[in-house]
């Protein structure tokens, strides 16, 4: 049986309508997503944050009445709660009172499947968790399990600070391997000059649906926030037979907890190592949202200096629209990633985007190259290839990436 929770929010004077209800609306999704069910929203429009209580002390007992007449069994605030807030929120309610970060830190946790990905969300929780800690053991003893105390448990939670922070010392020693093993991966990758394609966009926006229809792989695919959080890498094929790897990342949101980018921070370079980014939308989503979401994942490839990659932007979930759309970014396509028809369109869309920005070639090579010639198919987009018998060569025509190492190799022919 799904807790049941009240979601509580401010909002304060000046915020923008739309953006303050899609917030209340990802809230309710979130909490659905952790196992909970949203029971009511009470909200208020205030001048500032109450800086003891987040909300006014009024609208505290109406939450109390609230919490006691629909028996509930948790309060979310929608926005980040500080140490104090939480302490008096939960003395004077009387029940669990969690934060909107503590709540995405607890979907993370459910979803972790790899080592890494465990370890990352183990240090967002602690981190978070340590200026919090004072009056915490007695809650937690109190509450017992449920939405808000998955990942490090209880007893982590009532040990001591230094204990955390030893905790998270050798949390940070065992990510510094991992990370150094996946930047030799990449270093590999980029040896071998493989080119890169990221697929990035906002939670639920339908990527694994499209990573898997691309790669004919099987990554998880849950029409919940979050079901992918360990990035995949696989093999795609172009039209022309030029391979690249894509990899599946995950999903960004509003307001993300600082402590969980800092700690996913080494999957989420996965993006600035990127060539290329492939930017999935669900356009089936209302114009606000659609704007504010595209935003956001703008936002986050700014901070992680992966801003100026080219990008094709995928207007995704066409089959759950009957308006004419209008997209906002170019270049763009608009597909539903479960059409067969539409996924080789954008196969068609990434070859064309990439040869307007490539450099157009036209080699001559003997017959006995044939290793050259299988590495300018399998490494570029060749558009002609054959054999000239009376001269007894290849002309082979297509498009190179302007630093691609072959060009050297290629001088003269």
């Amino acid at each position: 049986m799904p807790e049941r929770i009240i979601a509580i929010a401010v909002k304060k004077r000046g915020s923008d309508d739309r953006r303050f209800a899609s917030s209340l609306d990802e809230l309710k999704s979130l909490s659905s997503t952790a196992g909970g069910s949203v029971e009511k929203v009470i909200t208020q429009n205030r001048q500032r944050i109450h800086p003891a209580f987040y909300i006014g002390e009024g609208k505290v007992e109406e939450i109390r009445e609230t919490a006691e007449e629909l028996e509930a069994d948790m309060i979310i605030s929608n926005d980040e709660l500080s140490p104090g807030q939480l302490r008096n929120l939960t003395n004077h309610i009387g029940i669990q009172v969690i934060d909107r970060s503590q709540l995405i830190l607890d979907i993370f946790a459910k979803r972790a499947q790899t080592k890494e990905g465990k370890l990352q969300v183990e240090l967002a929780q602690l981190e978070y968790t340590l200026p919090r800690l004072r009056g915490r053991g007695e809650e937690m003893s109190r509450l017992g399990a449920g939405i808000g105390t998955r990942g490090p448990g209880e007893t982590k939670l009532e040990t001591d600070q230094r204990h955390i922070r030893s905790r998270i010392d050798d949390i940070k020693k065992q990510l510094k391997q991992v990370v150094r093993q996946r930047e030799q991966y990449r270093k590999r990758r980029k040896t071998n000059d493989v080119f890169q394609v990221a697929i990035v966009g906002y939670t639920n926006a339908g990527k694994s649906t499209l990573f898997n229809h691309l790669t004919q792989s099987d990554a998880l695919v849950e029409d919940q926030l979050f079901a992918t959080l360990d990035p995949l890498t696989r093999k795609i094929q172009l039209p022309s037979g030029f391979r690249t790897l894509a990899t599946d990342t995950v999903g960004f949101i509003q307001d993300l907890p600082t402590s969980l980018i800092a700690a996913f921070r080494s999957t989420l370079e996965e993006v600035t190592e990127a060539d290329y980014i492939l930017h999935v939308v669900d356009a089936s989503n209302p114009d606000f949202d659609l704007e504010q979401q595209q935003e956001t994942v703008n936002s986050l490839l700014h901070d992680l200096d992966a801003d100026t990659i080219p990008q094709l932007m995928v207007y995704n979930k066409k089959d759950l629209i009957d308006d004419d759309f209008i997209p906002m970014y170019h270049p763009n396509i608009f597909i539903s990633a479960l059409e067969p028809s539409d996924i080789h369109r954008l196969l068609r869309k990434l070859e064309q985007t990439l040869k307007d920005e490539w450099d157009w070639y036209t080699v001559f090579l003997n017959p006995d190259q044939g290793k050259l010639l299988h590495r300018l198919e399998q490494e570029t987009i060749v558009t002609e290839r054959f054999f000239q018998e009376n001269e007894n060569i290849y002309s082979v025509s297509g498009y190179m990436r302007q630093n691609h190492p072959l060009k050297s190799l290629l001088k003269g022919h």
